[in-house]
């Protein structure tokens, strides 16, 4: 649970105030000079850091405000249900979360405004977007002045508000308004509630302080509480409701038997049963006040058996205690009776709980007995000890099993050899002095020295029964296996002992059904009858071919067949001639060209005729292309009697340049030039301007050149000495 303390919150400012702090440390912590010789990348970080630090600046004051006021949800239920009662829960929520939404704002707004400013191309428009994001955040922290507002008032309240320990050990007084509520808090500590002799004095709750026993007791003072409807009651009256609701304390009900508070015997019975269900896990102290006015024996016997009912409703051996605030009597019975009573019970409450920590040290599992087990009853648990569990015995692996007897047999071996070594030390001395039979002690060395090879034979077998198999790495595997970047692990080793088979670890493919895999109905020799297949009906097709052409020709006349062969003959040219003038990288041949790759027409052919009148009248079959129809007989004539050398040469220079127009304009740097000197000339001229240029490295005409944006008040007027910069 988290602890606020509520008595040092820090002020929440005004909008206005807190537009003036944010706008001032913007002022004072970043720098506020553009110099005339800043570039635009650096202004624009000039202008992108005042909005980032502004809205950090804001983002800090308003996350300050919403974390220093305490949450609801985390405080202790009476401090949530007496701040919602006080300062209207749904209106504080709505407070805070206001402030936090206008924090995330502004950081939008400054995310938006940053964004922009990167790709302002001038100080004016840095400015101008500087200038429009402060202008907003602004706007949204002066559209929060209620909610400021607001929290300063509920920072003030709270600061009053008295402080309440809910785990101290605490009386809390309560009953109808001018009791003798406050006059008893007054008297038993040393608060100082002001009593005056009409109802609702005490509008809050006020807390005192006293000791007893050596311990320190806080006792609370709550205002009075009439007898109605629970939504009827305002917010004084429900200061004490929650109070009553969530504070463990023990309860002193005040009773006033004289009346002369203005409530009958019989309405404030009414009021304790009404609130009697928020008594419930406290004690009560039933008091019965102003006795000096009218003692307890002066009242009927309805009303003393009305105080008795009173008592008995709670709790049998809750206690009815006369006393008077004026003449003191039974003040200090009824400060030892309250607290007696709230101190039993907290000692009742450790004790139990104390009582079954140690009962479950000593309870540590829960096991079924054997007699549940044997007769199938069902899987109830019952609670043993540790040591009721004696049929639970070690468990040890066989493997160390196996190392303890090879130990055993190794020592017992060494023990048998120094045996045999002694024996057969002590029958060399014996034949050497000649003391007793040598044949007897010759034997018995012997027979130790078997029995000793033999343990040692034991041993060694079961240390090599225990001995582990080498374990191979993956390390030496990889090395093994050619190295890094050569050697690929096997992740078939990972399924062994898992599937039904170890043999099923290494299928390229995994079972599908009734443990066959895809390649168990793939027949191995598929590829070759495919190929056959393919080479029969290539067959087929062949020999139908034939079939067919045999056919047609058994049917046809020779004359019909040749004709057939011509037509044929001149599709397959079509189709080549379609070919060659669809393909783009070859260049379209010129009509002299194409008429020669054509075969020359038969004489007795219409074509034929034509073609052998235009050659009689000389006329030329390679037309030019800006040649237009010619119908003057001496042009044809000049045509025709053209040289053949340079016809040749016309024909292969358009031939290479068929893709080119010939009415295509020369260069600009050609234009207007008579002659290839003359170009060269013109050309020497433009190196020789150029060379200067060049060398200096400056921009010419064709070159983008921008100049400076400069702005005229920051530029004109007087300058001080050492204001001019220079390279």
């Amino acid at each position: 649970m988290v602890t606020y303390d509520l008595k040092r919150l820090a002020a929440v400012p005004t909008a206005a105030e807190l537009v003036d702090i944010v706008l001032m440390r913007t002022q004072r912590k970043t720098p506020t000079v553009v110099h005339p010789g800043y570039k635009i990348t650096r202004i624009r970080s000039f202008y992108m850091r005042k909005v980032k630090f502004t809205q950090q600046t804001i983002s800090e004051r308003l996350g300050a405000i919403v974390s220093d006021f305490p949450r609801l949800d985390d405080v202790h239920p009476f401090h949530g249900d007496l701040m919602g009662v006080l300062y209207d829960r749904d209106h504080y929520k709505l407070a805070l979360g206001q402030l936090n939404t206008c924090k995330k704002l502004c950081e939008t707004v400054c995310r938006d405004y940053v964004r922009l400013i990167k790709y302002a191309d001038s100080l004016y428009r840095c400015k101008a977007l500087k200038v429009a994001a402060l202008g907003r955040m602004a706007t949204l922290i002066k559209r929060q002045r209620a909610a400021l507002a607001y929290l300063e008032e509920v920072r003030k309240h709270l600061g009053r508000l008295p402080a309440l320990d809910p785990t101290a050990r605490t009386l809390l007084v309560c009953g109808f308004p001018n009791v003798g509520k406050s006059s008893f808090v007054n008297k038993v500590t040393r608060a100082d509630v002001e009593v005056q002799p009409w109802a609702f004095t005490t509008k809050a709750l006020y807390v005192g302080h006293m000791d007893h026993r050596y311990l320190r007791w806080q006792v609370i003072d709550t205002p009075g509480i009439l007898d109605h409807e629970l939504e009827k009651r305002n917010v004084i009256e429900m200061q004490a409701v929650t109070a009553l609701a969530h504070l463990p304390c023990a309860v002193l009900f005040f009773v006033d038997v004289s009346e002369q508070c203005g409530y009958t015997l019989e309405q404030q019975k009414s009021l304790y049963d009404s609130i009697r269900p928020l008594f419930a896990d406290k004690q009560l102290v039933i008091v019965a006040n102003k006795v000096d006015a009218k003692p307890l024996e002066d009242l009927s016997a309805d009303h003393q058996q009305m105080l008795k009912d009173m008592c008995a409703a709670h709790d049998p051996d809750a206690v009815l205690v006369p006393m008077s605030n004026v003449t003191e009597a039974g003040v200090q019975a009824v400060k030892d009776a309250a607290c007696d009573v709230l101190l039993q019970a907290r000692v009742d409450r450790r004790r139990a709980a104390a009582g079954g920590s140690r009962l479950r040290d000593k309870l540590t599992r829960l096991v079924a007995t054997p007699a549940d087990a044997a007769q199938r009853r069902p899987a109830l648990a019952t609670a043993l000890p540790m040591g009721a569990d004696e049929d639970r015995g070690p468990s040890i692996p066989a493997s160390v099993l196996a190392a303890r007897k090879a130990k055993k047999l190794e020592k017992r071996a060494a023990r048998a050899a120094q045996d045999a070594d002694r024996l057969e030390l002590a029958a060399l001395e014996a034949r050497d002095g000649g003391h007793g039979s040598t044949t007897d002690a010759a034997q018995q060395a012997e027979h130790a020295a078997q029995q000793a090879r033999a343990i040692a034979r034991d041993a060694e077998a079961a240390r090599a029964a225990s001995a582990r198999p080498p374990r191979t790495t993956e390390r030496e595997r990889m090395w093994a296996g050619g190295g890094p970047g050569v050697y690929s692990g096997e992740t078939s080793r990972e399924y062994i002992g898992q599937l039904r088979c170890d043999e099923f670890a290494t299928d390229i493919q995994p079972e599908i059904m009734d443990g066959k895999n895809v390649l168990d109905f793939v027949d191995e020799d598929v590829l070759e009858k495919l190929a056959a297949l393919d080479d029969l009906e290539v067959e087929t097709d062949q020999t139908l071919d034939q079939l067919d052409a045999q056919l047609e020709a058994a049917r046809l006349t020779p004359q019909e067949a040749a004709i057939i062969k011509a037509m044929r003959d001149r599709q397959l040219l079509a189709r080549n001639r379609a070919q060659a003038s669809t393909n783009r990288r070859n260049a379209p041949l010129p009509r002299a060209a194409r008429l020669r790759t054509e075969e020359a027409p038969p004489a007795d052919t219409l074509r034929g005729r034509a073609r052998a009148a235009a050659e009689k009248r000389g006329r030329s079959l390679s037309r030019r292309p800006d040649d237009a129809m010619d119908t003057s007989v001496e042009r044809s004539k000049s045509v025709a009697r053209e040289p053949a050398a340079k016809k040749r040469r016309r024909d292969a220079s358009r031939a290479a340049s068929a893709h080119r127009s010939s009415s295509r304009p020369p260069p600009r740097n050609e234009q207007g030039l008579d002659g290839q000197a003359a170009q060269d000339r013109a050309r020497l001229l433009q190196k020789k301007a150029q060379k200067k240029m060049n060398r200096m490295a400056r921009g010419g005409e064709a070159d983008r050149k921008t100049g400076p944006k400069l702005i005229r008040w920051m530029n004109e007027g007087k300058r001080r000495s050492g204001t001019s910069h220079h390279r």
